[in-house]
């Protein structure tokens, strides 16, 4: 029988080998800290004091010019910034492009549901204006009740209902236009 290798299995997660791993996102937030921090006066005040002192140090101090007149060292330093800051920038533009887009899905998803609920309502309403419209009014309730209370009364009275009577005056207006 073959002998088999525990570390040779390919079904099984090899134990004790740790391997480096970076957290993107980690990375990420620590470039928009740095693209942050280079768009502040602070770091333009301090960039510039360091520069007056290169230039001051490598012009005046003859022992310790370690960059002579055309500063190409200088001028090295600024390309690499330049160069790390650059995509720095970027990554930290393309992660606050995500969160923009992010944030106006929310807003959209948002408005669409308070369009559907305020569609909902505005029928509702509807319905309620037209259940409103069926119902009988205070007013009107009122004058059919002075109507019936004046019909009862003539009743009483012995006089004919007034419905009877407004017909008969009505009736007597007209035979009297003829």
């Amino acid at each position: 029988m073959p002998e088999q290798h525990t570390s040779r299995r390919l079904d099984q997660p090899r134990l004790g080998r740790r391997r480096f791993e970076l957290d993107p996102d980690g990375f990420a937030r620590l470039s928009e800290r740095v693209a942050r921090y280079l768009g502040t006066g602070r770091f333009l005040a301090i960039q510039t004091v360091v520069v007056v002192v290169w230039i001051g140090l490598n012009l005046v101090a003859w022992r310790i010019r370690w960059d002579p007149y055309p500063f190409i060292l200088l001028n090295l330093a600024f390309s690499t910034q330049a160069a790390y800051a650059a995509p720095l920038i970027l990554l930290a533009q393309n992660r606050q492009d995500d969160r923009d887009r992010i944030a106006l899905d929310e807003d959209r998803r948002r408005a669409e549901r308070t369009k559907a609920d305020t569609e909902y309502l505005a029928r509702e309403l509807a319905a309620l204006r037209i259940a409103v419209g069926e119902v009988a009014t205070r007013d009107y309730l009122r004058s059919e009740l002075d109507r019936l209370t004046a019909t009862l009364q003539a009743a009483v009275d012995g006089q004919p209902p007034a419905r009877d009577r407004d017909r008969s005056r009505r009736a007597g207006r007209s035979a009297a236009g003829d």
